[in-house]
């Protein structure tokens, strides 16, 4: 997959894309349904997204401080794209002259002339340009006047439930994995390093892979049953395993971090990248009254974890 992040001077590979457009955070079954809009024609298949994401943006202008929402980190999101076929990745810069474009020169100047896309799709619910002034209407009557199509994407319930972020946010922090991933249409993933921790857990015979979690979206704090893809260095491959988000109070106050136990494996995995999949909530932190115990809790987990996976 191709990956660009300007919009004013692209390969002539990278033009005439179908594309599909939006934040995309999380890659739920609504997002896949708008870029199925894009699929199919005589065009590469494009996604146009933004980085910073919008809102991360829009606070820090104002002098905001957001609390980490975002489902998945922008190598995460380029690693789902390409699973689902995407041919190329506009994952465009958003700064000041981005967001301060009206709608109409965002689709002339961008969409237009930068990019020179054949076709657009957006879900219904799609707005842009300085003040949130244009939505999916304005963008078809647009796209008429500077040379693209446009398709509109209706929203996609699941369950009765409308699939979106914010609801898998909700099912996450509630410590439902299985329904977050019934709105994903694949399990919710946290990607990136591994980094060097306090190998505590080697201490204890749990040698675990240290996992940062700053700027995403908390699921509950808790030890689960989960997937492990090591995508990266000598040891690629897919393994199981029980994970530990959280902050760790056997042993003070800490930052938030994922550790996973792999099962059956043996390797140096520092520095390399892994993607872990959530299957199932086991159960909450937990403070106890000697390394004895928490041992034999371990135990206990990552036997439950065997049975799940």
């Amino acid at each position: 997959m191709e990956r660009y992040f300007d919009w004013k001077s692209l390969l002539k590979s990278a033009r005439g894309a179908s594309v599909a457009m939006g934040n995309f955070d999380g890659l739920h079954l609504g997002h896949q349904s708008v870029i199925d809009q894009a699929r199919g024609r005589a065009a590469p298949l494009g996604v146009i997204t933004f980085e910073p994401h919008p809102r991360e943006f829009f606070s820090a202008r104002a002098g905001k401080t957001v609390v980490p929402f975002r489902l998945m980190n922008p190598e995460a999101r380029a690693n789902r794209l390409a699973k689902l076929g995407v041919d190329v990745l506009f994952e465009l810069r958003f700064n000041a002259e981005l967001a301060d474009q009206s709608a109409e020169h965002f689709a002339r100047d961008v969409l237009g002339q930068g990019l020179g896309v054949s076709h657009v799709a957006v879900g219904g619910d799609f707005r842009f340009g300085k003040g949130r002034e244009g939505d999916a209407a304005m963008l078809t009557d647009l796209g008429q006047r500077y040379g693209f199509d446009v398709t509109i994407a209706p929203l996609l319930h699941v369950g009765g439930v409308e699939a979106s972020s914010t609801a898998i946010r909700a099912a996450l922090a509630e410590g439902h994995p299985q329904e977050a991933a019934a709105m994903l249409g694949h399990l919710h993933r946290i990607e990136g390093a591994v980094l060097h921790g306090e190998k505590r857990g080697r201490e204890l015979g749990y040698p675990t892979a240290n996992m940062s979690v700053a700027g995403l979206h908390l699921p509950k704090l808790g030890v689960y049953a989960v997937k492990l893809d090591v995508l990266s260095g000598p040891h690629q491959g897919s393994y199981r395993g029980a994970s530990s988000l959280g902050v760790r109070p056997m042993f003070g106050e800490n930052t938030p971090n994922l550790e996973t136990y792999i099962f059956d494996f043996k390797g140096d995995l520092y520095g390399e990248h892994v993607s872990v999949a959530l299957v199932e909530y086991l159960r909450p932190e937990m403070k106890f009254d000697s390394l004895e115990a928490l041992v034999a809790q371990m135990a206990a987990d990552c036997d439950r974890a065997r049975a799940l996976t």
